[in-house]
């Protein structure tokens, strides 16, 4: 029961659009053949935030429920993002916004 809150954020962020916002924003930085798209990482990231995670790894609070949360990128992955997105910085954190 503890991540239920954490389920009403992702069913939120569903309904009001943000999920396909945040897609469309960040797919300039989504690699061709790529299976998790910047927008659903850059989600997930939040999700494991408000789960009380301080670190890229600590998305692993949300890939331990598949049935809850989905397929969730693995922590190289979300590695691998954050420095590219760093790399255009400005670019990305309008696109975020």
């Amino acid at each position: 029961m503890s991540h239920v809150g954490s389920v009403l954020l992702l069913l939120t962020a569903e309904k009001t659009g943000l999920t396909d916002t945040l897609s469309t924003a960040l797919a300039q930085w989504r690699k061709p053949l790529s299976r998790h798209d910047p927008g659903n990482i850059a989600l997930d990231r939040a999700v494991s935030l408000a789960l009380g995670g301080d670190c890229l790894a600590d998305i692993a609070q949300v890939r331990a429920y598949p049935e809850m949360f989905g397929p969730i990128a693995s922590d190289p992955t979300v590695s691998r993002l954050v420095p590219v997105l760093a790399a255009d910085a400005d670019a990305a954190l309008s696109a975020i916004d």
